[in-house]
């Protein structure tokens, strides 16, 4: 027999996402600060490791983030990973071989960030609610 309950009331709610602007703002210092480094470590010309670090920090911005936000946050990374991670450095170019590629690499990385946020997020509150028993 199916018998309805109260949700006991002090539930927090599904925490709501970080702002699009944010998030763009969080990527383009967080890349900047990366290349500089990365500069200042004399390993400019590391374009699979900046990269790779470059799709983590979409990953990681992605988990706080909206969707809405993850193609500017891709968009961003790989500007700062074209202009300063690939000769001639300092000038924003497109290469048809390798462009669309880390385009695809930080997008996905973004998507997944922001699904895998979402998930736990929304697991996490289903978990924090517990039936009213009555009293």
């Amino acid at each position: 027999m199916l018998v309805w309950r109260r949700i006991a009331t002090g539930v927090r709610p599904v925490p709501s996402p970080a702002a699009a602007p944010l998030t763009w703002t969080a990527a383009a210092v967080g890349a900047a600060a990366f290349m500089g480094l990365l500069y200042a470590l004399d390993a400019g010309d590391e374009t699979g490791f900046a990269l790779a670090v470059l799709s983590l920090l979409a990953a990681l911005l992605g988990l706080r983030g909206r969707f809405t936000a993850a193609p500017g946050t891709a968009l961003l990374c790989w500007m700062f990973l074209n202009v300063f991670g690939t000769a001639p450095t300092g000038e924003l170019s497109w290469a048809g071989h390798r462009d669309p590629e880390w385009m695809a690499c930080l997008l996905g990385a973004a998507l997944l960030g922001t699904v895998t946020g979402r998930i736990a997020h929304a697991r996490a509150a289903y978990r924090r609610v517990t039936p009213y028993d009555g009293r």
